[in-house]
């Protein structure tokens, strides 16, 4: 297959538009609830809007990725950065909270920096359309990775634009909409990358739309259980995210909010190299058995953190964590692809992200309570690897004998 082939065209395409959308995505966050506020907004309509902003993507987003087998990959995605746009230039060009509200709703606009909307589940099921079963999770894993350089120059380049534009002269307000501006024309940008795809990603061999639950037929009960087992893994996640980690190592050592930042850069670093050695560990045992014998570890080192009596032990111990503790995105997400039908790939995938973001979305507010409680304050950690490691035993137990194409012996 030659570099220009529609395929290898499409791959570059994919992985332009994963790098634009990131990159805009972290562009806005570090601006967003800013924005808000000199636009008039208290902090407690804010925390609504963005409330209300990931539960419109959540719903949008699941309608989209379940439709998208069967009316058009392409499609989909165009809608998508549609919404993007929409979003955009509502927020560009108004402070009314009302029409604010219902352009977070009903656009994509990501307040954290993180993948929202559905171009992650339709793009992954475009990507195993275009590339061999044996490259898949190798693929995935640069995928990743370059999102999540992306989204980090974004937040930076995002940052120092508003303050640069405000120290030539433009108000807060004016230099925040500059970022609300790019924003929307990374929407454009992203529309005409995705109208430029060809039809060859698109799922063939349509089953009949009666046999389908939200767009799954055949690998309905699978997808389930790995939605299922997915959103106790997130649930779990949740209770210890960054943020809240970050108290806690403020709290208990009286950690510099700047060494924070250090930790947590060196940290993320190391997760996103993590993600692409575990592809050619999953050669090596295979994928889920590199998703289980990874986290494990992982999670045992998270529980230990607390229980160091320094902060150089703690630091020790969470960056070892973080060298292993993305070994599963990857591998995780080219399983799911891998088990069920073609046609069924971006449902899938749709499903299995709704479930994670739902389970990710509920235990933070127990964490809360926890570090308000001088005797739970390290409760979390251990609550997070308990879970994650019955996670990891349930996915073993359930999937160990459900093997992807490129681990079936050939006869």
């Amino acid at each position: 297959m030659s570099d220009s082939s529609p395929s290898h065209r499409d791959i570059r395409l994919l992985f332009t538009t994963r790098i634009l959308r990131l990159f805009a995505y972290g562009f806005l966050s570090v601006v967003l609830a800013l924005y808000l506020a000199e636009a008039g907004l208290s902090e407690g309509q804010i925390g609504l809007l963005l409330t209300l902003t990931l539960a419109g993507d959540a719903g949008i987003s699941l309608w989209l990725t379940t439709n998208a087998d069967r009316l058009g990959r392409r499609r989909m995605l165009v809608i998508g950065a549609g919404l993007m746009i929409l979003a955009g230039v509502v927020f560009l060009f108004t402070r009314n909270p009302l029409l604010l509200t219902l352009a977070a709703i009903i656009g994509v606009i990501s307040p954290s920096g993180n993948e929202i909307g559905p171009f992650l589940s339709v793009e992954q099921a475009g990507l195993t359309q275009l590339v061999s079963d044996a490259r898949r999770t190798q693929v995935f894993a640069w995928y990743n990775l370059v999102g999540s350089f992306a989204t980090a120059t974004g937040a930076l380049t995002g940052g120092w634009l508003a303050r640069g534009l405000q120290t030539s002269g433009l108000t807060a307000l004016s230099s925040y909409r500059a970022v609300l501006a790019g924003y929307a024309l990374a929407g454009l940008a992203l529309a005409l990358c995705f109208i430029s795809l060809s039809s060859t990603i698109e799922a063939a061999g349509q089953a009949p739309a009666s046999t389908r639950t939200l767009g799954l037929h055949r690998s309905r009960r699978v997808v389930v259980k790995l939605a299922s087992l997915f959103a106790l893994d997130a649930f779990a996640g949740g209770l210890i995210v960054q943020s809240m980690m970050a108290f806690w190592f403020h709290v208990r050592f009286g950690v510099d909010v700047g060494i924070i930042g250090s930790i947590f850069f060196g940290a993320n670093i190391l997760a996103g190299i993590s993600a692409l050695l575990a592809v050619r560990l999953a050669k090596k045992i295979g994928l889920i058995n590199t998703m289980v014998f990874t986290h494990i570890p992982s999670s045992m080192l998270l529980m230990l953190v607390p229980l160091m009596p320094t902060l150089p032990l703690a630091i020790g111990l969470l960056l070892a964590r973080f060298s292993i503790s993305q070994m599963d995105v990857p591998t995780r997400q080219s399983y799911t692809m891998a088990v069920v039908a073609p046609d069924e790939r971006s449902a899938a995938s749709g499903v299995t992200t709704i479930a994670r973001s739902i389970g990710a979305a509920i235990s933070p507010t127990l964490t809360g309570i926890f570090l308000g409680i001088p005797s739970l304050f390290s409760l979390p950690f251990f609550l997070c690897g308990g879970l994650k490691i019955a996670y990891d035993l349930l996915l073993f137990r359930e999937f160990r004998a459900l093997k992807p194409p490129e681990e079936k012996q050939p006869g």
